[in-house]
């Protein structure tokens, strides 16, 4: 594939990346917003999605192992990160979230053959002490953080299988564009069942609230993996989860102007030294070197 066509499918699948994140960031927001449980938020929001992404593919979903493994995972994820930010501050719960590069890093080249350069180090070790630094700032309960201590703890499980669920998007999306949209489907289905006993009886909600939830699943969830699941077919692992980090930049802001939540200078400065060290690393020329080189390479595996 000549490179000028290598660069212009790179940077759509980043623009695809980015257009993600920006709808990932709305969910603290919208999550504190909602006035049921965590498991009641989570298991209507992946119904809402699934439906949608069904829908999107007009019901061709691909099933097997592979795709239910990654299902499962990534079906963790999306109960974990709920109700992580339901306990916590919205900033704790996506900057801790925001660590997943650093798990990545060390399993990518194992996983999926993604090569491990020694300046990754200095990423690493920015993950490292932003998850100090947002632990350090772990506040007080209050309204919309009942229970701080337990959220981050679930934010960091939460940073594990997101990176797990990244890996396992990049690797079916090397197998084509559908298995990775069916493992995303196959999430939302488990992720719904696991909390479909909360709903019963129906809770009592504001007509508001079903909004809401209607807007997680179908935008907030549904389509920004659409969009995720096409930069995966074209992005290292690495380097789509670095882009990603646009979300805990803006996920605390949303929050703070529909919640009123002010995270703690600690949380703030800890999430700034995650953001800032991986876009430093994204834009340094030899990392985007190597991010075309293997970009590439993943193209040609594919194709063999």
């Amino acid at each position: 594939m000549p490179e000028a066509n290598t660069r212009r499918i790179s940077s759509h699948a980043a623009l695809c990346a980015v257009g993600a994140a920006i709808l990932f960031s709305t969910g603290g927001a919208a999550i504190k917003t909602a006035s049921l449980t965590g498991l009641q938020v989570a298991s209507v929001r992946s119904g809402v999605a699934a439906i949608v992404l069904l829908l999107w593919v007009r019901g061709r979903v691909e099933w097997s192992w592979r795709v239910a493994g990654v299902g499962v995972v990534y079906a963790a994820t999306l109960v974990l990160f709920v109700a992580s930010t339901k306990l916590t501050t919205a900033a704790n719960a996506i900057f801790l979230q925001s660590t997943a590069p650093l798990y990545i890093a060390v399993l990518a080249p194992a996983l999926l053959g993604e090569r491990f350069r020694p300046r990754d180090l200095v990423l690493l070790g920015a993950a490292v002490l932003g998850l100090a630094m947002c632990f350090a700032g772990s506040t007080a309960p209050t309204a919309t953080a009942p229970n701080p201590g337990a959220g981050n703890l679930l934010g960091v499980a939460c940073s594990m299988t997101w990176a797990l669920t990244l890996l396992g998007l990049r690797g079916m999306a090397r197998r084509g564009a559908h298995e990775a949209i069916s493992c995303v489907v196959a999430g939302n289905v488990f992720a719904c069942a696991a909390g479909a006993t909360a709903l019963w009886p129906l809770p009592t909600a504001s007509a508001a609230d079903w909004l809401m939830l209607g807007y997680l699943g179908a935008f907030q969830i549904a389509g920004a993996y659409i969009l995720l699941t096409r930069a995966a077919a074209h992005l290292p692992a690495l380097k789509l989860s670095l882009l990603l980090l646009i979300e805990p930049v803006l996920n605390p802001i949303w929050t703070w102007v529909a919640r009123g939540e002010e995270p703690g200078i600690w949380t703030l400065a800890g999430g700034a030294v995650i953001v800032v060290a991986s876009i430093a690393q994204a834009m340094t020329p030899a990392w985007l070197g190597y991010e075309m080189s293997s970009a590439t390479e993943s193209q040609k595996d594919s194709e063999s």
